[in-house]
């Protein structure tokens, strides 16, 4: 390669770095509407995010559901027991339905904050522009992006949950290693939900779902936009900078919210525990969080923080990181106020 040839490749790959003109030739993402490129932008960061935790997720949600045989382990030995009956896919099972869901909820989940807040800037002008906006913006789009894509993270949680020892005998057949229903798949889960209970079973566990992500949702908007607000200018575009704001963000949002959480789990795989059977199930959020701290003591409410701390600041970290990134490569505009 010659020296006009480098210096070329160079200004290509800065253009693509910093969104300017070096990469022009892709003229149909210019022709894009917005909010096309915000809904590609937030799902491919979603995804990223997504698989990249995969493994730390499937563990969080045995230890919050009390699977049997994993409630008194730590992070290392469950995930040290699913490589042992699983093998290294088994850290991925239920990540299909993961990735599934994270797309789209990840892409409208970004595309309607940014549209809530420019929507909140143009009819609510009095409230300003600072972090409130942020927090208001990221509390809606979040609730928006939970009632469309629910079903399936309902199925994600139920696939997560089954814990199928795929390394016994061939003869044997592959055998779930406890007594509880097994599926076959996404499609599966959301057939035989619907046949139990109707449309209203694929939302079992909404509630706390929408009481967590509320204030979740919004706070991780807030942290991360009032973070990067004090961040010195020559550091606004330092990757390091973004991941993190965001590890932080998803930290303290994750730790008022977690409690939410378990909750929405124990309601979603409820009538697959043997235990559950007689007796009632738990009538709404609330009644939810009491029993599980009288019958389970209050610790089980935090079951699983500790590996979501190792999950969410990573996670959170590159999904806003990624957001930023696409949003430069595909030259989305900020989102300002009408003038």
């Amino acid at each position: 390669m010659d020296s006009s040839q480098g210096s070329t490749l160079s200004t290509n790959v800065a253009g693509i770095v910093d969104g300017s003109s070096g990469c022009r030739e892709v003229s149909f993402i210019d022709n894009m509407p917005i909010y096309v490129k915000e809904l590609i932008a937030g799902g491919a960061a979603g995804a990223f995010a997504k698989t990249a935790v995969a493994p730390l997720e499937r563990t969080k949600i045995l230890l919050q559901t009390r699977t049997e045989g994993f409630q008194s382990l730590g992070v290392l030995q469950s995930l040290k027991r699913l490589l042992k009956h699983e093998g290294v896919r088994g850290f991925y099972k239920g990540n299909g339905a993961s990735v599934l869901r994270i797309v789209p909820y990840a892409a409208l989940h970004f595309m309607t904050y940014e549209q809530y807040r420019l929507w909140i800037l143009n009819n609510y002008s009095g409230l300003g522009s600072g972090p409130v906006i942020d927090l208001l913006a990221g509390s809606l789009s979040g609730g928006t992006a939970v009632l469309c894509t629910y079903p399936l993270d309902l199925a994600r949680t139920k696939l997560a949950y089954q814990v199928i020892d795929t390394k016994r005998s061939f003869s044997s057949g592959v055998k779930s290693i406890y007594p509880r229903p097994a599926y076959n798949g996404i499609k599966d889960v959301l057939t035989n939900v619907y046949k139990e209970g109707g449309a209203r079973a694929l939302y079992r566990g909404v509630g706390p779902t929408l009481t967590g992500i509320l204030p979740y949702a919004g706070l991780k908007f807030y942290i991360y936009e009032e973070l990067k607000r004090h961040v010195p200018e020559e550091h606004q575009k330092s990757i390091v900078m973004r991941l993190s704001c965001g590890a932080l963000a998803g930290l303290f949002g994750q730790t008022f919210t977690y409690p939410l959480d378990v909750v929405r789990r124990q309601m979603q795989v409820e009538n697959l525990q043997p235990s559950f059977q007689g007796v009632a199930r738990y009538r709404n959020t609330w009644d939810g969080l009491s029993m599980i701290a009288h019958n389970q003591g209050w610790r089980q409410l935090f079951a699983g923080l500790s590996i979501n701390y190792i999950k969410i600041v990573p996670s959170v970290a590159i999904g806003f990181t990624a957001y930023d990134m696409m949003k430069i490569w595909l030259r989305i505009p900020p989102r300002q106020a009408a003038a």
